[in-house]
């Protein structure tokens, strides 16, 4: 699954942060952590959590290094996508396989269309915790902390269920190696070869307007492969993909535990993902997230809202990746389809100026989140549409590289984002919403992203 790289790869001892550790940043201002009534408890449960085994490898984190880095040249195109809070109760088979089933099926549209290979990185194995606006909720009069995703406490409104439980970090490392397991067995015994992509269709997808064009591609992919192979005798390079995890890497105790040192390799990794990030609201450059960052060898990425200035920025890539270590830092700007046409060029600019190597990803979905007048949070598809259409001219015009995407979607008859291939109108979201915090691209609508990020790809100012 994983390509080798070499022992010796990365970074020296001489360009390791100093005066680094994995609790360093207890010293810093954590924002978006959990208020654990047991100091005790959660010290249990957290050294308990440093000896279990880790859920990635050392090799697999640097493996996914270097495709990023050779993403940031233009060679590769990153996918990225999964769900926005995963819980526990969907660790289930159908789910998980659903879930591949889509970022599979998108990145064969994309190689397809751009001609490139994909890097396809999950959102999931990891993604248990969301930051929230207030730390606690008030309803008819009764206040209780947040619900903060499966690994903090859990959605019902009582004070039991919405205590911050130490134990849910055993639990989500338990769900995490769970997804994992099963996604590397699928991949192994070959889920995702090319000879046979009838294994990735969702059955309630059948009458899909898609569903047509995407069978025609894939016939015609298919005619080339058996072509090939007649030349050239079977391809094992077709039976099997590379494919990496990734979550925002929100409570720092849990992290932590899973910061591990490894033989033949300097420095700390995050073995908990292969692919952690930092959110919007906790990439304060003094702040603990950045600090805990500063520190692992994996690749990291950063969420980059419309309110972030050049100023800002630009001392945050040097506190992220002070030597310009290709493949390290990825930067996901999320402005909004209203904004980004102001936000996004002063910072292509600024990093463009300074010589900086990033690769830009696009997350076309957090900055155009809505609410119904029933009261559902939803987005347009056709603002995450022209997010991304801007997203393309705008790198182009300045002269940059849109080098990929990050989506949150789902394998599941859901109907959270309005618009898209069947029209999805406010009264349809009643039908299928089953988000626990924000509205997921369905099967359909993240399809119909992939082939129209082909379309702009290939014609340009065309439009998606």
């Amino acid at each position: 699954m994983i390509k080798a790289v070499p022992m010796n790869a990365g970074l020296s001892d001489a360009s390791a942060p100093s005066r680094w550790a994995p609790d360093s940043w207890q010293q810093r201002v954590a924002l978006q952590q959990p208020r654990y009534d047991d100091a005790a408890e959660l010290a249990e449960a957290s050294a308990h959590l440093a000896q279990l085994p880790p859920l990635v490898t050392s090799w697999e984190v640097l493996a996914l290094k270097q495709s990023l880095a050779e993403a940031q040249e233009g060679q590769r195109f990153l996918l990225q996508g999964g769900d926005c809070a995963e819980s526990f109760a969907d660790c289930t088979s159908p789910v998980i396989s659903n879930r591949l089933k889509v970022l599979l099926q998108m990145s064969l549209v994309l190689v397809h269309g751009l001609k490139k290979p994909v890097l396809r990185v999950g959102r999931f194995a990891g993604q248990y915790a969301k930051p929230r606006s207030t730390d606690t909720e008030t309803r008819d009069g009764v206040t209780l902390p947040s619900f903060r995703g499966d690994v903090v406490n859990s959605p019902a409104f009582t004070a039991e269920a919405r205590r911050p439980d130490p134990q849910r970090l055993i639990q989500a490392h338990a769900h995490s190696a769970l997804t994992m397991n099963f996604v590397r067995a699928l991949i192994d015994g070959g889920f995702a070869d090319l000879h046979h992509p009838e294994y990735w269709d969702l059955a309630w997808v059948e009458h899909s307007p898609l569903a047509a064009e995407y069978r025609q591609m894939v016939a015609g992919i298919g005619d080339s492969l058996r072509f090939i192979e007649t030349l050239a005798g079977p391809i094992a390079g077709f039976s099997k993909v590379d494919f990496f995890t990734s979550h925002e890497a929100l409570l720092l105790h849990y992290e932590q535990s899973l910061t591990r040192q490894v033989p033949r390799h300097p420095g700390w990794f995050n073995l908990s993902t292969h692919f952690p990030w930092i959110g919007m609201r906790t990439a304060a450059l003094d702040g603990a997230h950045v600090e805990y960052f500063r520190g692992i060898r994996n690749p990291v990425a950063v969420k980059v809202g419309p309110s972030v200035t050049p100023e800002q920025l630009l001392p945050l890539i040097d506190a992220l990746n002070p030597h310009d270590e290709p493949g390290r830092l990825t930067l996901i700007h999320r402005m909004g389809n209203a904004k980004i046409a102001a936000a996004l060029p002063p910072l292509l600019e600024a990093v463009k100026r300074q010589g900086r190597r990033v690769l830009w990803v696009a997350d076309p979905m957090h900055g155009n989140t809505e609410s119904t007048s029933n009261g559902y949070k939803t987005r347009r598809f056709d603002n995450i549409r022209g997010e991304l259409d801007q997203a393309f001219d705008i790198h182009a015009a300045a002269g940059t590289r849109l080098g990929g995407v990050h989506l949150e979607l789902t394998g599941e008859d859901v109907t959270e984002c309005m618009g898209g291939a069947r029209d999805l109108s406010e009264t349809d979201l009643d039908r299928a919403y089953k988000s626990m915090v924000d509205p997921r691209l369905n099967y359909e609508q993240s399809l119909e992203l992939a082939m129209l990020i082909v379309r702009k790809s290939v014609g340009g100012s065309a439009g998606i």
